[in-house]
């Protein structure tokens, strides 16, 4: 039950007005996608009416994430936008035709929400970053770009397709495997070494602690090379990760002198989930919380999704995307997680463990991530 009054009754109800805002958006002919517009001569409800809250949003069928694959993308296009440039970006892609999303601005709005997230102290503004992750078709590549570029920095970037890291794994190819990782990682070692003054990192889990072995070979370390601050993001992100890498890559807590580290949670249809503080004295617990009201993640009953599970138990991820470039009612991810209590940053719901949804996991191959 949310409380009458305070920080969660007001996140409350500014997601409630945002939703009705975004819904009445995206079902205007004036402004809306031909998606919602078809799909909405198939309800037996209408939404401009009968959406006014979030807890409306029950009233959408189950959303079809097959809609995702393949074409054609000007049906995603909102009329206000048909003029616009359009960013296609895609997940997955490991079999079959991958799952795309079309985009305008939402990569940039995120990451500038994101970058207020981050302290000055860790990570300078006006800094040069280096993006140690995914090319290609990835949002990835291009928010990191715009959050250095944004924060008044140059962002050095390497080549690296996690469509292939994810083939060699299912092949069988360690060798390969271990080969397409150091050639990813000399191509992080040349920048360093090249005078680009990179203060700042975006890595994933297993990149960044490639990379911490490789500087220990050289005698050097993370610290030694000039980085500050690293923003990090996957679901390897655990809380015993979190520690070893603290204690044995970063050379200690950023209290304490250490290189400063933040994890993240995000996708293509989310954006970005920030941690509330990740301390020794919570035993490195990540937990984190979506840019409400632009998106808002449910931890749910995965045999009844319009459930929530209670605080502390476990349940599957489902994400609600909330942009005018962009709307999806109850996409349910292939992650699972806790359920967390709102917290004074963030006054709304949080999901921690993140994990591959176990009845998925068999059939989930984590590469780079």
């Amino acid at each position: 039950m949310v409380e009458s009054t305070g920080p969660m009754a007001e996140a409350q109800a500014a997601l409630d007005a945002h939703v009705r805002e975004i819904v009445h958006w995206h079902f205007d002919p004036a402004t809306g996608c031909p998606y919602w517009l078809d799909r909405a001569t198939t309800f037996d409800f209408n939404p401009q009416k009968d959406v006014q809250s979030f807890a409306d949003l029950k009233q959408f069928p189950p959303f079809d994430d097959e809609d995702l694959r393949g074409g054609p993308m000007r049906r995603w296009v909102p009329k206000a936008y048909e003029n616009s440039p359009v960013y296609v970006f895609e997940t997955g892609g490991t079999t079959g035709t991958p799952k795309s999303r079309i985009v305008i601005d939402d990569f940039r709005i995120d990451y500038e929400l994101f970058s207020k997230t981050i302290p000055d102290e860790h990570f300078p503004p006006g800094a040069n970053w280096l993006m140690l992750g995914p090319s290609g078709p990835r949002r990835l590549r291009l928010a990191v770009e715009h959050l250095c570029q944004y924060r008044g920095g140059i962002c050095f970037c390497i080549d690296l397709d996690p469509r292939w890291v994810i083939k060699l794994i299912k092949k069988g190819w360690m060798e390969h495997l271990e080969e397409y990782k150091t050639h990813c990682i000399n191509q992080a070692l040349t920048i360093l070494d090249s005078g680009h003054e990179i203060r700042c990192l975006f890595a994933t889990p297993k990149l960044l602690e490639a990379l911490a072995l490789a500087l220990e070979e050289r005698g050097s370390s993370i610290a030694d090379v000039g980085i500050q601050g690293i923003f990090s993001g996957g679901t390897e992100f655990t809380p015993q990760w979190t520690r070893f890498a603290t204690e044995e890559l970063l050379g200690g807590p950023a209290s304490e002198g250490g290189v400063y580290m933040t994890p993240t949670y995000g996708n293509t249809l989310m954006g970005l989930a920030c941690s509330r503080p990740v301390v020794a004295e919570d035993g490195y617990k990540i937990a984190y919380y979506a840019p409400q009201p632009r998106a808002v993640l449910e931890v749910v009953d995965p045999d009844n999704p319009d459930q929530l599970v209670d605080y502390g138990e476990t349940g599957r991820v489902r994400l609600t995307t909330l942009t005018k470039e962009f709307f999806v009612p109850g996409f349910l991810e292939r992650d699972e997680g806790e359920r967390e209590t709102p917290c004074s940053l963030y006054p709304w719901d949080g999901v921690s463990g993140v994990r591959p949804f176990h009845k998925l996991a068999e059939a989930t191959t984590v590469g780079v991530y």
